[in-house]
């Protein structure tokens, strides 16, 4: 029988250029800063002592380096399924340029062409979700921004869409779980400040 005492530890990493510059970076494969590596240091002491039946992480660099920060990538396993939306045609652009010829364009509306859809995150988020719900225990699961954005959504029963509900900073954690038998948001965006 299912229980529902998991709690889903949901991290972002911490600054990149890009993040500082608001360039989307999706499959890009950039370091942390120095500064998204101090960010990421409060994470420390926010995880310590905390059990985790598993530790999934994506395999992009600016996540695994906030998953070794945080003292937890020895037992992390590395998953494609957390890597960043894939922007296409847009990537390392900012959502300024990308509206000069989309006036109205979000990822959560449009997708991205050449990229990831909407569709396309949907099956991924929810393949995610399935396995994550399949562990007896808490997990961690180290990620990028906009990903991290529908697997809210997502754990909550939301279409993708609704992930531009929720802001998430870098080196942030938020935290999913249950009340009762219902997916809920138990902490949400996080940070040292």
């Amino acid at each position: 029988m299912k229980t529902f005492h998991q709690k889903v530890y949901l991290i972002r990493h911490g600054e990149t250029e890009w993040t500082a510059s608001k360039q989307h970076t999706g499959l890009t494969d950039i370091p942390l800063t120095d500064e998204g590596r101090e960010q990421a240091q409060w994470l420390i002491k926010k995880l310590k002592g905390k059990k985790f039946k598993k530790v999934l992480c994506s395999p992009l660099q600016r996540a695994t380096e906030t998953c070794e920060i945080a003292g937890l990538l020895k037992e992390a396993v590395l998953d494609k399924d957390l890597l960043e939306w894939d922007y296409g045609d847009y990537e390392g652009k900012t959502t300024a340029e990308i509206r000069e010829t989309d006036p109205k364009w979000t990822i959560f509306t449009k997708g991205a062409p050449n990229g990831e859809s909407i569709g396309d995150i949907g099956a991924r988020t929810q393949r995610l979700i399935s396995r994550v719900r399949d562990i007896q225990g808490d997990v961690a699961l180290f990620s990028s921004g906009h990903i991290s954005r529908a697997i809210g959504a997502r754990w909550l029963h939301l279409p993708v869409t609704e992930g531009k509900l929720f802001l998430l900073s870098t080196a942030s954690l938020s935290i999913l779980g249950y009340e009762r038998e219902n997916p809920v948001i138990v902490t949400w965006n996080q940070t040292q400040s």
